[in-house]
């Protein structure tokens, strides 16, 4: 029996667990994988691999890496393969209609977030940013809309107080190959069926900017914790004080009321502890201008900032 097969579209590391797990269940065949063209990176601007490719050619795929996918070459391409379904995970690019008609089947498209909440590209870190208690995976037919596709399966997983956007990511990645692998066979079985995503209730995920790294001190305590985490790894959260920039790696809310000003430091000694909008927030690691990360306690053993001093710009 001729196995369904595949044209997979994938550019970062959480689109890898997707193709390892079509490629480990052997239900599929995957006549190709495209990526991203290879971009400089490092100080040395060498080009790299996306991880995608990494993987499809490890695993002995072909890798395509047009410039763009609504190219005639490449439709025509597409067109020859035919293939069952399109398979799209953090691919970045568009596809344009010709091409979303291609599939036999469909074009899957699996995203991080529980649609129609956080359709955008930054679903991941905008769920830790809000403080929401549950996200999750969800695989949708792609229509020509920003992730407005029917929805076919969907996935949960909490978000815990130590979650960062860093962690919530890999187990998204893993839940994301997990789910397709259901996906695609329910839908030639036709025990998957598309359900049309309800407009209403849609929010929309905007892409994160540096500028958001600030921290606003007069937000509570537990907001600036979850934008914190949200925004880590990347853009990372940062504050001033005396007009010096601090990355602040890590914070902890602390169940006390602040009586000083949003952005007082409240603590001396061994210890960081500022005041908010709403409580007080601990600074548990933190980074110097030109330092390197640190426990609060280390940095402030070089660096000792007295109660009473403002942080912000």
């Amino acid at each position: 029996m001729t196995k369904p097969s595949i044209i997979f579209m994938g550019t970062p590391d959480f689109a890898v667990n997707a193709l390892k797990a079509l490629h480990e269940s052997g239900l599929f065949e995957i006549a190709l994988v495209v990526s991203q063209p290879d971009r400089p990176k490092g100080r040395g601007r060498k080009l790299e691999p996306t991880p995608v490719k990494a993987y499809a050619q490890a695993m002995g795929y072909r890798v395509e890496q047009p410039e763009t996918v609504k190219s005639e070459e490449f439709i025509r391409l597409a067109e020859e393969i035919a293939p069952d379904f399109f398979v799209v995970v953090a691919f970045g690019q568009i596809l344009n209609q010709r091409l979303l008609d291609v599939p036999k089947v469909c074009p899957v498209n699996i995203h991080g977030s529980l649609l129609p909440r956080y359709r955008g590209s930054a679903p991941i870190q905008r769920a830790v940013m809000n403080g929401d208690a549950v996200t999750g995976v969800t695989t949708m037919v792609m229509d020509r809309g920003m992730d407005t596709g029917d929805m076919l399966l969907t996935v949960e997983t909490p978000i815990g107080p130590e979650d960062t956007a860093a962690t919530l990511h890999d187990r998204l990645s893993e839940l994301g190959g997990e789910l397709i692998v259901k996906t695609l066979p329910g839908l030639l079985d036709g025990s998957v069926v598309p359900v049309p995503q309800d407009n209403e209730a849609a929010t929309h995920a905007a892409m994160l900017s540096k500028a958001e790294g600030e921290i606003d001190w007069s937000a509570p305590a537990r907001i600036i914790d979850c934008r914190l985490r949200g925004m880590t790894p990347w853009p990372g959260a940062f504050t001033f004080l005396d007009g010096k920039r601090l990355r602040i790696h890590k914070t902890q809310p602390l169940e006390m009321p602040a009586t000083d000003a949003p952005g007082t430091v409240v603590t001396g000694g061994s210890e960081l502890v500022v005041a908010t909008g709403e409580g007080l927030l601990r600074i548990v690691e933190l980074q110097g201008a030109n330092g390197k990360r640190m426990p609060a306690e280390a940095f402030l053993r070089g660096n000792p900032i007295e109660p009473g001093a403002r942080m912000g710009s």
